[in-house]
């Protein structure tokens, strides 16, 4: 069995590639921070669910206490959650942005960390977007270019290089960025742009499906390697 723990999963991205890693057999856990929501997404997919809010300690180390408790092992992390960050730039939508996108990044993982190393093939994927990437934001030929989200974009380019860091620093654990593909979620829907969710995840699939012998320290989009 492959032990799966995919942030914000109650929809979108998330709630895609829970299902399809289902389906190829894995056991998924499922987080949101509202518990009724994840129990609703966990009951369609017949997955498991903890409450896990990125931004709160308290609440990712209670999450990862309550996989090791009934699992004992974390195989594969998929660091989804995230927020878009638009609208009004200041300070608090900021700090909420950088403090979702990236540092809940590094609250998950870093309590991930003791499960993962008990799997023999442990693998992280962080979703991210080349809305952080600098050829993509200034490339008239890519869709970044015309949208207006200054702190998504720096908030995704700190989570890549997270990413970049981590793999340099956890030999052993494969950490794979990932750009999904401009998706219409909800963040989005203001936009009236993007795929859908069952498109975007096939990537982050791929990706939290490598074997041993699999990639680590890239960014990629379907296509393989994104410049950034």
């Amino acid at each position: 069995m492959t032990i799966t723990l995919i942030t914000g999963a109650n929809k979108g991205i998330g709630f895609e590639t829970a299902r399809r890693l289902s389906v190829l057999g894995h056991v998924v856990c499922i987080s949101a921070r509202d518990v009724e929501r994840g129990e609703e997404a966990a009951a369609a997919l017949g997955a498991r669910v903890v409450q896990l809010d990125v931004t709160d300690d308290a609440s990712v180390s209670k999450a990862l206490a309550t996989i090791d408790s009934a699992e004992g092992r974390l195989d594969v992390l998929v660091d989804n959650a995230g927020v878009l960050g638009h609208g009004v730039t200041d300070g608090p939508t900021a700090l909420r942005a950088f403090d979702t996108d990236a540092v809940g990044i590094v609250r998950v993982t870093e309590a991930a960390l003791p499960l993962l190393r008990k799997s023999s093939e442990p693998t992280v994927v962080v979703v991210s977007s080349s809305a952080g990437s600098f050829w993509a934001v200034t490339n008239p030929d890519r869709p970044e270019v015309r949208l207006p989200l200054a702190l998504c974009s720096a908030s995704k380019a700190a989570a890549t290089m997270l990413t970049a860091q981590y793999a340099k620093s956890g030999p052993g654990i494969k950490f794979d960025a990932v750009e999904p593909g401009t998706t219409a979620t909800d963040p989005t829907a203001a936009f009236g742009i993007g795929r859908t969710p069952e498109e975007s995840a096939r990537v982050v699939v791929r990706l939290a499906a490598l074997d041993a012998d699999g990639t680590t320290g890239t960014f990629q989009d379907e296509n393989g390697p994104v410049p950034w």
